[in-house]
C-alpha cells in the first residue's frame, strides 16, 4: 500500500467532509441522466442483435441506425451521427464545421479563441493545408470580457450577412475561465437568434455531456459535437465521436464524413457497436464519479494553498479542474504524480514535448485503458505561465482520490509543498 503523509491524508479527509452536500447533488443528476438514457434504449427497443458488427459498406446496419436514434433522443435533437470513424473530438468538430460551411461563409467564435487543436483546422487564408480559411471560409472571434462573459457589443459589430455559423466552446480549454453552463448557452443562442435568426449555432460539447440535466441541443443549439473517448463513451467506447442537432445539418456533416449522397447510410462498425452502446449506458454514472473527483481536487488543493477553478462549491458544467501552481516544477510534479497513480503505465514518467496541434510544449499524464481517454483520470498542461494543470476524468472516485494523494505526496517529497499545522 502507498504511504502518504498524515497531513495530506488529513487534508483529503477534511475535504471529503466539506463536499458531502455537493456529492448528493451530483448523485441526483447522475440518476436523472441514467434514467434518460435507459428510457431512450427502451423507446427504440435496443436488443442483443443490435450489437452485431458489420463489414464492408455495412448497408442496413440496424444497430448503427438505432444508435443514432438513441443519441438523438438522449440529447434532445432531431438527428445524430455516432461513428467510430471519427478519430478525435477535433476531427468530429472539423467534420461538423466543414459540413455546414461553404466558401464565402463566415464562422464567428463568440467564446474567445477556441482550443489549441482547432487552430490548425481554422488555419489561415491560402495556407495550403485544406483548413477552413484555405477553402475561403472567413473566420473571426470575439474575446471574452474580463469577467468571462460574452462581449455582445463586439458580437453585434462582427456579425455580418455572411456569418453563417456562430461557434461556442462550452469547456474552458486551456483558459483560466469558467466553462459555460447549459443555461448560459441557452441565453447565448437566444441572443444570437435575435441578431441573426438564420445563423447556425454550433457548440463544442466536449467534456460537458451528462454533467447537467440538459444538453445544449435541448436549449436551442442547432448542432453539437463531442468525442466518444470523453464523457459519452463511458470508458468503454474505444474510439469515435458524435454529432447531434437539426436533421439537415447532421446530414451535411455525414456527407463530409463519407461522401455527398452517401452520408450516414454506410460505414462498417467493425465490432465497436456494443462498446458504444454500453459506454453510453454507463456514461452518466461514470461522469458523476469524475466530477466528484474534480470537486475533491478543488477542495484539497485549496487547502494546500493553490488556486483552483472552479472552486469546490461552484456549479459544474464539465469535467475539467484547473489548478494554478505558479511554478513549472510544481506543475510537472503534479502531472507526474497523476501518472504515477495510474493502473496502466503507472511506471512511466511523463515529460513535456511538442505535441501535434498544440502551440506550446505539453506535459500529459495519460495512464488510460483507452489512449487519450479523458473520461479516465488524466491531466495535461501547456508549459507556460502561470503553469496551470487541467485535470479531468476518473472512472471511479476512488481512483481520483488515489491520484490526488499520490500527486501531493510526490510534491511533498520534492519539497514543492509546504506542510503546516
Amino acid at each position: 500500500m502507498a504511504a502518504f503523509s498524515e497531513e495530506i491524508v488529513r487534508w483529503v479527509q477534511e475535504a471529503e467532509e466539506q463536499v458531502t452536500d455537493r456529492f448528493r447533488e451530483l448523485d441526483r443528476i447522475a440518476d436523472l441522466n441514467q434514467w434518460k438514457v435507459i428510457e431512450a434504449f427502451q423507446k427504440f427497443q435496443v436488443s442483443d442483435f443490435h450489437f452485431a458488427g458489420s463489414t464492408g459498406y455495412a448497408y442496413n446496419d440496424r444497430g448503427r441506425e438505432i444508435l443514432d436514434q438513441v443519441y438523438a433522443e438522449v440529447f434532445g435533437a432531431e438527428a445524430a451521427l455516432v461513428r467510430p470513424h471519427f478519430a478525435s473530438g477535433t476531427h468530429t468538430i472539423a467534420t461538423a464545421l466543414f459540413g455546414v460551411l461553404r466558401p464565402g461563409d463566415g464562422l464567428l467564435y463568440i467564446s474567445g479563441t477556441p482550443y489549441d487543436t482547432l487552430h490548425k483546422v481554422i488555419g489561415t487564408p491560402g495556407d495550403g493545408t485544406g483548413s477552413l480559411q484555405d477553402f475561403g471560409i472567413n473566420y473571426d472571434e470575439v474575446p471574452l470580457l474580463a469577467d468571462g462573459t460574452v462581449d455582445w457589443d463586439s458580437v453585434g459589430d462582427k456579425m455580418t450577412d455572411h456569418t453563417k455559423v456562430i461557434g461556442i466552446q462550452r469547456s474552458r480549454g486551456y483558459d483560466w475561465r469558467d466553462s459555460f453552463s447549459v443555461a448560459e448557452i441557452g441565453e447565448m443562442v437566444a441572443r444570437v437568434k435575435r441578431l441573426h435568426p438564420d445563423c447556425i449555432v454550433f457548440v463544442d460539447n466536449c467534456y460537458g455531456e451528462f454533467t447537467e440535466e440538459l444538453e445544449p441541443t435541448q436549449v436551442g443549439a442547432d448542432l453539437i459535437a463531442g468525442s466518444l473517448i470523453k464523457n459519452p463513451g463511458g470508458g468503454l467506447a474505444e474510439t469515435g465521436g458524435y454529432i447531434c442537432g437539426k436533421a439537415k445539418l447532421v446530414e451535411l456533416a455525414a456527407y463530409r464524413l463519407t461522401a455527398p449522397g452517401i452520408g450516414g447510410e454506410v460505414g462498417a462498425m467493425l465490432g465497436t457497436t456494443r462498446g458504444i452502446y454500453q459506454g453510453l449506458f454507463l456514461a452518466p454514472v461514470m461522469v458523476g464519479q469524475a466530477v466528484k473527483g474534480s470537486i475533491l481536487a478543488a477542495a484539497v488543493f485549496a487547502k494546500a494553498g493553490f488556486l483552483s477553478r472552479p472552486a469546490w462549491d461552484a456549479k459544474r458544467t464539465d469535467l475539467i479542474q484547473a489548478i494554478s501552481f505558479g511554478r513549472e516544477e510544481q506543475l510537472v510534479a503534479f502531472v507526474q504524480g497523476i501518472q504515477r497513480a495510474a493502473a496502466v503505465d503507472g511506471h512511466v514518467v511523463p515529460e513535456a514535448w511538442d505535441m501535434p496541434g498544440y502551440e506550446h510544449p505539453v506535459i500529459m499524464a495519460a495512464g488510460t485503458f483507452i489512449q487519450g481517454g479523458s473520461l479516465e483520470l488524466s491531466a495535461d498542461a501547456p508549459i507556460r505561465e502561470p503553469y496551470i494543470a487541467y485535470m479531468q476524468g476518473g472512472l471511479t472516485y476512488s481512483h481520483v482520490k488515489f491520484g490526488i494523494l499520490t500527486a501531493l505526496q510526490l510534491m511533498l517529497e520534492r519539497k514543492l509543498l509546504e506542510i503546516s499545522g
